[in-house]
């Protein structure tokens, strides 16, 4: 075997073997570190959703605790039994309850900002606004994909995120990865994969 073999065998054994548990596993034990990633992954998207259901800014960071609140309090009770269950789908189900419990108060408070006005035009809300395709803003899907990444960056070879990374984020083609950093393309297509299924085997539950 040559010398780049053996280079290119490396770039792909980290993570290669990972036996970790999951994210989702890791918040059920109540893992402070996993609820660490979990409002670095979550915070854009639930003041994304909170600005969406026109909750005043100074409001939003109150929800926001309210939110994860409510997730550490019932992180067990999320199941993906039936199709269609995300977990996205679940913390937005949430922020949306939180959103309607603070227009509610507010509505009952003379000259409240945002008020029974803000809280009629919630109600006005049909749910398919809510729908995955629709509601979430692809700067912010984007956000949350980057940011899962960086959660197991430090488990690969530089090598292996490199091709990873210039293949699925800057659509480069294996064959030009290859050429860029001394690799076989067949090699650089197992290291994109070694990636992905670190990423759906860590991450998938809470990404969806």
């Amino acid at each position: 075997m040559t010398r780049t073999d053996d280079s290119q065998k490396n770039s792909v054994r980290v993570g290669s073997v990972s036996t970790s548990r999951s994210l989702l596993c890791r918040l059920k034990e109540n893992d402070s570190k996993a609820w660490d990633s979990l409002v670095e992954l979550y915070a854009p998207l639930v003041f994304y959703w909170c600005r969406r259901l026109n909750v005043p800014e100074q409001d939003i960071v109150d929800i926001f605790q309210d939110v994860f609140q409510s997730l550490a309090k019932n992180i067990n009770q999320f199941h993906k039994d039936r199709p269609g269950d995300t977990f996205r789908g679940w913390m937005r189900t949430i922020t949306r309850n939180k959103a309607y419990d603070h227009f509610r108060k507010t509505g009952r408070q003379p000259g409240a900002i945002g008020g029974t006005e803000a809280y009629k035009t919630l109600s006005q809300f049909p749910d398919v606004e809510w729908d995955d395709d629709q509601s979430d803003g692809n700067e912010i899907h984007d956000s949350l994909f980057l940011h899962s990444l960086e959660l197991i960056r430090e488990d690969f070879a530089k090598q292996t995120w490199e091709a990873f990374w210039q293949v699925v984020v800057e659509g480069k083609t294996p064959r030009e990865v290859g050429e860029d950093l001394s690799m076989r393309p067949g090699t650089v297509r197992v290291a994109k994969s070694r990636v992905l299924h670190r990423l759906r085997q860590e991450l998938g539950d809470v990404l969806d």
